[in-house]
């Protein structure tokens, strides 16, 4: 997928179905919801910077986006585009202060900015990691300062504020089986697309160690660095990039021809790419444990439907 056919492609099928189209494709599917304007492919909102959907109005809280950068791009006009900060922006991609945009290259846009914080007497980075629950790295990342720095009374920095807010391992949790029931009430009491039968599981030959989590879309499977992941229905690639991603780390997300989408985070290795037909058990990644992550497993994301594995 060049710069030209794609300029931007949200990733959240929660509101409005649709599929990536090339540039010469119909302009409106019925049941895409693509609109072309331009070359770009946006999804049906009224504004793409604040994502307010066509669908009575519905935000997008909690959607991520995937921007493919445009010749002349900046942080700063990218970062307006979709109503953030730049510096949410660098932090998803794992970038700096001062790194320059390439042409064609692919950015996670998270939905939300992170926090300010005012360094107040007696704050260090590990203090204040530990206040708002994150990785000191993290913190370092964003404000393009190192471990080492000697923080200021009234310094101001920028707390990220993770998509993914409770990563685990390879250890399963310590409620893992009141985690399970919580599932099982959880599916009871919404109405989500349930598609029993369309998903297998991509890890067999992992351990459940995270009941639902991430929005009430994802689990968490354990297994070692290396193991086989595969495609849990086929569907074609739409995302696959090495990197922070917002916390996911290496990265998969495939396309499935019912509308729903799956998700495949921390991959020591991915073995597709973007633009790739897959199908159904074909290996897609490695088992790691990139990205907001405490031990070599599978985050395991299905949206717009029931996550098959939960309970």
């Amino acid at each position: 997928m060049s710069a030209q056919e794609s300029t931007e492609v949200a990733l959240e099928p929660g509101v409005s179905n649709f599929s990536i189209a090339q540039k010469t494709a119909d302009p409106i599917s019925s049941d895409g919801c693509v609109n072309v304007t331009g070359g770009a492919l946006l999804p049906c909102a009224s504004n793409p910077g604040t994502m307010e959907g066509a669908n009575g109005g519905e935000a997008f809280s909690d959607q991520i986006s995937v921007y493919v950068v445009r010749k002349g791009d900046s942080i700063t006009q990218v970062a307006n585009m979709f109503n953030v900060s730049a510096n949410t922006i660098l932090w998803a991609n794992g970038m700096k202060k001062g790194d320059k945009l390439v042409e064609g290259d692919t950015l996670i846009i998270l939905p939300m900015d992170g926090l300010k914080h005012v360094v107040a007497k007696g704050d260090t980075l590990k203090k204040i990691a530990a206040k708002y629950k994150i990785d000191v790295s993290d913190i370092v990342a964003v404000n393009d300062i190192t471990i080492d720095t000697q923080l200021t009374v009234g310094q101001e920095l920028i707390i990220p504020d993770a998509e993914l807010n409770d990563e685990g391992g390879d250890k399963p949790v310590a409620n893992l089986a009141a985690s399970t029931k919580r599932d099982q009430d959880y599916y009871a009491s919404h109405p989500i697309k349930n598609i029993s039968g369309y998903f297998i599981n991509p890890l067999p030959t992992g351990h459940k160690t995270q009941g639902l989590h991430d929005h009430n879309r994802a689990i968490d499977i354990g297994a070692p660095t290396g193991t086989p992941i595969y495609a849990a229905a086929s569907g074609t690639v739409l995302f696959a990039k090495a990197g922070w991603n917002g916390g996911f780390g290496n990265l998969v997300i495939i396309n499935h021809p019912n509308g729903t989408q799956t998700y495949y985070a921390h991959q020591s290795k991915i073995a597709v790419h973007a633009g790739q037909h897959v199908s159904q058990g074909q290996i897609i990644g490695y088992v790691g444990s990139t990205g907001h992550s405490t031990g070599p497993h599978l985050h395991y994301e299905v949206r717009n439907a029931r996550n098959n594995l939960a309970n």
